[in-house]
């Protein structure tokens, strides 16, 4: 049975203050006072470091990441570093994964929603070994979850137009030995955040059978930068 859940696309928004409107509508979720929610939006430049994020990882320091313009947030994810930024549409489902949890199934689900939104654009992707959306040996989305009582959050972030000079400043990932790429180059052409989105959403309330309708509530995340 197809169930409502929200949506919100509040724009470009600094990732301190989405992952606090995260982790709220997270306990929100738990304690059945909301749907299931997504949250499709961009960040200003920002690397977030996972539970698996190594040293060798930063190939730079804190310090100097903030000279070039990007914050470092260390979460509570899986996976490694990667980076956020403008060009990158960032999802974020909260779900609840119901009486019998399986993260590995979100994931894949995750997967899908990308795989069809890509292909929708003329990008052909595919699942790969690592976790994520790949075209070969170069990544076009990253994916790092978590779950607290049955309930998702973090999520996935697709390379639409990203400046792939940002992840020189680490191994994304931590994979030494793959890639990054994104979707304008896969094309061929200017795939923008504004033409993914309702793509991408249209794609989750498929595969995730939900009907997304826009949030009832008003959080800060919607004052964009």
């Amino acid at each position: 049975m197809t169930r409502p859940a929200w949506l919100l696309t509040p724009g470009r928004v600094p990732y301190g203050a989405a992952l606090a409107t995260m982790r709220d509508l997270v306990d929100r979720r738990i304690r059945g006072e909301i749907p299931d929610t997504l949250i499709l939006l961009e960040h200003p430049p920002v690397y977030t470091a996972g539970r698996r994020t190594e040293p060798g990882h930063l190939l730079l320091a804190e310090r100097e990441l903030r000279n070039r313009g990007a914050e470092l947030h260390r979460v509570d994810r899986g996976g490694s570093v990667t980076f956020h930024g403008p060009g990158q549409l960032v999802g974020y489902p909260i779900v609840h994964l119901g009486v019998r949890p399986s993260l590995e199934d979100h994931v894949r689900r995750m997967q899908e929603v990308v795989i069809r939104s890509s292909k929708d654009v003329g990008a052909l992707v595919e699942r790969d070994d690592e976790v994520g959306v790949w075209c070969g040996d170069r990544k076009v989305c990253a994916i790092g979850v978590k779950s607290t009582r049955r309930v998702t959050y973090h999520g996935f972030a697709l390379n639409c137009a990203t400046d792939l000079s940002w992840f020189d400043a680490i191994v994304p990932c931590g994979l030494a030995d793959r890639g990054v790429t994104t979707l304008s180059e896969l094309t061929g052409r200017d795939v923008t955040v504004q033409e993914m989105l309702p793509i991408v959403a249209r794609h989750f309330a498929q595969v995730f059978d939900r009907e997304l309708s826009p949030a009832g509530l008003r959080p800060a995340i919607e004052a964009p930068v």
